[in-house]
């Protein structure tokens, strides 16, 4: 798995600019505030990522530049880009839709039963003793 977001290699331990891929970053960017969906805007520019990775890469602030990426994307676009996605997002009714998450069943309470026996070994007792926890409820 690559860790180095795309558009840019490490050479000698610094953060460098990949041209090829740079190219790539600003047709995604070009192409979505031009009207194309993220998908068709990441095809453009000749890959072929998910909805989520060309999400993923349009809110990567790294592309703005900081003390160890150099820029890739002007503020100007990178902002114009992130406004045009909420506005989309809103006009197809997914602004601040929260995902349901399943949140199985936690024990909170639980209850000691007495311990009626002792070992020499410390990681046996503490086995012996964590066996004796018995759950009460949820």
């Amino acid at each position: 798995m690559k860790h180095t977001p795309l558009g840019y290699d490490i050479v000698d331990g610094k953060a460098v600019i990949n041209e090829e891929e740079a190219e790539q970053i600003k047709t995604i960017y070009a192409g979505y505030l031009l009207g194309l969906t993220m998908k068709a805007s990441a095809k453009m520019a000749g890959l072929d990522i998910t909805h989520s990775r060309v999400k993923n890469i349009m809110q990567n602030k790294r592309y703005l530049g900081d003390e160890y990426y150099p820029q890739l994307i002007d503020e100007e676009t990178f902002h114009a880009a992130e406004a045009e996605r909420k506005r989309r997002e809103k006009a197809l009714g997914r602004e601040n839709r929260k995902k349901e998450r399943y949140t199985p069943a936690v024990f909170t309470k639980f209850k000691m039963v007495k311990a009626e026996k002792k070992y020499k070994g410390p990681v046996k007792q503490a086995e012996y003793i964590y066996s004796r926890i018995k759950e009460v409820g949820v």
